[in-house]
This record gives C-alpha cells, sequence and structure tokens, in this order.
C-alpha cells in the first residue's frame, strides 16, 4: 500500500514574476489557501501520511506555511479567534511534511530522483506542487486503488485539444477498461503530428521505486533537463505501466490565466463570499 507522497515544487516560477521573485508560485492563494495545501490535503484525503517536497532557493515559505506558528496561535487564541485557531493548526498536522533542497533546477525527473533515499524500496505518489485537479471521483484515490489492482506504475491522463499536446508528455496506449489504458509509448512535448495520442499526462503520478534506476540512465532532455517522461520510456521497455484518464478539470497554477480562472471558480464555491462575487461577476460582465 503506498503511504508516502513527493512534491516537486523547486521551479522559479519565471512566468510569475515579479510575485514569485520572493514568493513561491506555489503559495500563490487560491482565495485564501495556497495552492500546494490544496495539493497536500488531495494526498492526504487519499491516505497518505508521509510527504516529501523537493524544494529550492526561495522557497523557505513552504516550509514555514506546514511548520507551526506558536506566537500566531497564542494571539489568535488571546484573541477568541477559535475558529481560525484550528483552521491554522490542521495544516501542520495533516500528514509528516518533510523537505529536501533540490540544488540545481536541472527538470522535473532530477527533482523526483532526490526523494530515492527518503521513499526507500518503497512504491510512491508524485503530485506537482502547482497543478490542481478537481474531479468528482478523486484522480488520486483512484490512482492508489489501480496501482494496488497492477502493481505496477500508473499515471493519471487527460484528453486534451490535439493543438494542446506539445505542452504535455504524451502517451501511445490501447485500452483495456474504462478509462484504463496500458501504456506502450511516451513522448515528452511532441509537435501536433508526432504525437501518438491527445492524451497527456496530467500532474499525478503512482511509481513503483524501479522508477529511480531508470532516472540514473536518464541523459538530458528537452532543455537540458532531466525529463521524467524520458524515465518513464527507459522503464516501459522493462515493465507495464498503466494510464488512468480522469473526467474533471485540471487547473495548471503554473499559468496565469489558469491561476486568474481558478480563483474565479473557487471564489464561487465559497459559502462565505460566494453570493457576493456572483453577484460582482455579473455586474462587471454587463460592462464587458
Amino acid at each position: 500500500m503506498i503511504k508516502k507522497a513527493v512534491i516537486p515544487a523547486a521551479g522559479f516560477g519565471t512566468r510569475f514574476l515579479p510575485a514569485a521573485k520572493s514568493q513561491p508560485k506555489e503559495m500563490l492563494p487560491i482565495v485564501d489557501t495556497p495552492t500546494i495545501q490544496y495539493v497536500v490535503e488531495e494526498a492526504v484525503n487519499a491516505g497518505i501520511t508521509d510527504i516529501l517536497m523537493v524544494i529550492g532557493k526561495g522557497k523557505r515559505a513552504i516550509e514555514e506555511h506546514f511548520d507551526r506558528n506558536l506566537e500566531l496561535e497564542k494571539e489568535l487564541r488571546d484573541k477568541g479567534r477559535l475558529e481560525i485557531l484550528e483552521t491554522i493548526q490542521r495544516i501542520s498536522s495533516m500528514a509528516n511534511v518533510h523537505f529536501i533542497w533540490q540544488k540545481e533546477l536541472k527538470g522535473l525527473g532530477d527533482a523526483v530522483s532526490y526523494a530515492k533515499y527518503h521513499v526507500g524500496n518503497e512504491p510512491f505518489l508524485v503530485l506537482l506542487g502547482d497543478t490542481l485537479i478537481d474531479s468528482p471521483a478523486p484522480i488520486t484515490k483512484r490512482l492508489l486503488e489501480t496501482f494496488e489492482r497492477y502493481n505496477e506504475s500508473v499515471v493519471a491522463l487527460e484528453e486534451v485539444d490535439p493543438d494542446k499536446v506539445s505542452r504535455y508528455g504524451v502517451i501511445g496506449g490501447r485500452p483495456i477498461a474504462d478509462g484504463l489504458f496500458l501504456i506502450e509509448q511516451l513522448i515528452e512535448k511532441p509537435a501536433t503530428a508526432d504525437a501518438p495520442s491527445n492524451l497527456v499526462i496530467a500532474a499525478r503520478y503512482a511509481f513503483t521505486p524501479r522508477i529511480f534506476d531508470y532516472l540514473e540512465k536518464t541523459p538530458p532532455g528537452k532543455n537540458g533537463e532531466i525529463q521524467l517522461t524520458d524515465a518513464m520510456q527507459l522503464m516501459l521497455k522493462d515493465t507495464a505501466m498503466y494510464g488512468l484518464k480522469f473526467e474533471g478539470t485540471r487547473y495548471d497554477i503554473g499559468n496565469k490565466l489558469d491561476f486568474l480562472k481558478t480563483n474565479v471558480v473557487y471564489g464561487l464555491t465559497r459559502d462565505d463570499i460566494g453570493e457576493d462575487f456572483r453577484a460582482f461577476i455579473k455586474e462587471i460582465s454587463n460592462g464587458l
């Protein structure tokens, strides 16, 4: 059974400069909650109890967010703000959260390789720290269930417009059950004409520990980085790998437009501000 997860969160977030100069993009809030907290909660709700975050320079705020702040807790307690106090305390007690520093930014595959000694000989999840997935059946829980059935690596898949495949790792494979594919090919960010399908890897993975052996063999690929998809392609030559398509919406918080859209979507669902926010949107939309 998978009990550990790895969350890579070391990138500079250059698309969010100047905001990301001193504030990790993963800490940018969706309404009032940092993006990466949603990711942690997703893992915890699926049964994960141990989380390793791979961070880099300028990411200290992530460590502080998941640690206790005794002074703030005292201030809230003294002022009788017990509801928000409970919310704050829950952040540091959701799971055992650990941190490791990626010394040089050499790609997602390199970031995942830093988890080798923490994970040991256990299977584990990888969840990208700047991506939210909203699906009726939680995709992370479904990945774990599929892994338990086949005991092989499984990745989340999203069906995208063919014009967008060049942004992602793309799979080729054959369906073996409803929404489940046996992967036969993996290509990182192919041209539309070279893509084997429009099914792309959607920021969630369940791996056997064998992935570390293939990461060590993977040469730099796109942009001179160690691509996780390239390591998975090597692994695919020796072992089965599955893809699980989800129904729902993926929000890429590393993209400014999607970040704004996500705040709107999540804001509308809030009990405290949703009604007023909806009225505001209707008001300004009349002038567009």
